[in-house]
């Protein structure tokens, strides 16, 4: 009777916890909602896929970590610890780690009260010490070997064809949910096959409807699983022909009119020379703005021997624009326009000319400073026209 008691005490000391769909005993007082903090965020946005940006010296962390609008990190990076070891067989979070995620939940969005936060749950391969090496879990090949997954990780397959584990990996999403951590799940590697379709449907029945749940599809649509998905991260490792950003404007378009509501399509791309490949990331930039209400990234390729997804935070990205007043619209020139309440977003793709942009009245631009009514731009490239306004300085 009295560990029970004390299992009570220290729940309560944590904070409530109630079951999926619900409303849980949130950090913050007055926190807004997830819908209201997705449509309360000025523009543009960017994401943070695991890795954080790294060029600001000397400030902290956190600050950092707050500038983007939407991130999502495995559990232990908010400070959850499952209460199980090898974690992977965990299907509840020790008490004493929700209050301490809780605490950095607060911090994150003391610093910005739009943050949206995910968790990413592995189901598709995780590292060698995830679940003990016999485990049946794991993904065999005919002879019985474990099959491998992402090789710059070192990582094992994880068997989802399982309706075991697909029911496990359910719960795990419904523990970090009912955590009142974050706002949702993270799922990688995903395309529209039998078995995540399955995983899914699973994964939604265990978090609720007011949840998110995000899928790596790449630069491709999966209208399968669709109703059951909030946003695409469309982690677009092809970037290097006309073709490739004609199918990523394509999936984010379907992406934005298709998906679940409330929608958080996230979209990366990589540098091909450097971090200063500045066209390139006002690009992504400028597609993401100008084909949805979605979240950029431009970030290292994965092939580097550093974390995947490091990236310099730009000041292109500082909030100038507000929100978005019209949807965009493709133009005779064959450049993509839209209006925000501080200004106009251009995106122009690669494989088309350089443009002259004439406006009727002199525009900021972001990218250089330059005012005038006439702009010239160049392919594979976008920008910010800003209506002259003295608390918007130019991106350097």
């Amino acid at each position: 009777m009295k560990k029970v008691l004390l299992l009570v005490v220290v729940f309560a000391a944590a904070g409530s916890v109630c079951p999926a769909g619900g409303k849980h005993d949130r950090v913050g007082v007055g926190e807004k909602s997830i819908a209201e903090r997705i449509a309360g965020r000025d523009f543009p946005s960017v994401f943070q896929a695991w890795s954080r940006a790294d060029n600001i010296r000397g400030e902290d962390t956190l600050v950092t970590t707050a500038r983007h609008d939407l991130v999502w990190h495995g559990v232990r990076w908010f400070g959850l610890v499952w209460d199980k070891s090898p974690a992977g067989l965990g299907e509840a979070l020790r008490p004493e780690s929700i209050k301490k995620a809780r605490e950095k939940r607060r911090a994150l969005l003391k610093l910005n009260p739009n943050i949206i936060l995910i968790a990413e749950i592995r189901y598709r391969d995780a590292g060698r010490g995830f679940l003990p090496r016999n485990h049946e879990w794991w993904l065999r090949d005919e002879r019985g070997r474990i099959v491998k997954g992402w090789a710059e990780g070192g990582f094992l397959c994880l068997d989802f064809t399982n309706p075991q584990f697909r029911r496990h990996v359910a719960r795990r999403a419904g523990a970090v949910v009912e955590s009142g951590v974050v706002d949702g799940v993270m799922l990688d590697w995903w395309s529209d096959d039998e078995h995540r379709l399955a995983l899914v449907k699973a994964v939604r029945k265990a978090i609720g409807d007011e949840y998110l749940i995000i899928t790596n599809t790449n630069d491709r649509t999966a209208p399968r699983t669709a109703p059951y998905i909030n946003g695409y991260f469309m982690e677009c490792t092809r970037n290097r022909k006309p073709k490739h950003w004609e199918k990523i404007a394509a999936t984010l378009k379907w992406a934005q009119n298709n998906l679940r509501q409330p929608r958080v399509n996230c979209v990366e791309t990589w540098y091909h020379k450097s971090r200063n490949d500045l066209n390139l990331m006002r690009a992504v930039t400028t597609l993401t703005l100008t084909c949805s209400d979605g979240y950029c990234l431009f970030s290292d390729p994965n092939p580097l021997p550093v974390g995947d997804h490091l990236h310099n935070w730009y000041p292109f990205w500082n909030k100038t624009l507000g929100k978005p007043v019209s949807e965009g619209l493709n133009r005779p020139d064959g450049t993509v326009v839209r209006q925000f309440e501080n200004g106009t977003v251009i995106y122009n793709p690669m494989g088309n000319k350089t443009v002259t942009v004439i406006f009727p009245e002199v525009r900021m631009r972001l990218s250089s400073g330059e005012s005038s009514k006439s702009h010239i731009l160049s392919s594979l490239d976008g920008d910010i026209f800003l209506r002259e306004m003295p608390d918007n300085p130019p991106a350097k």
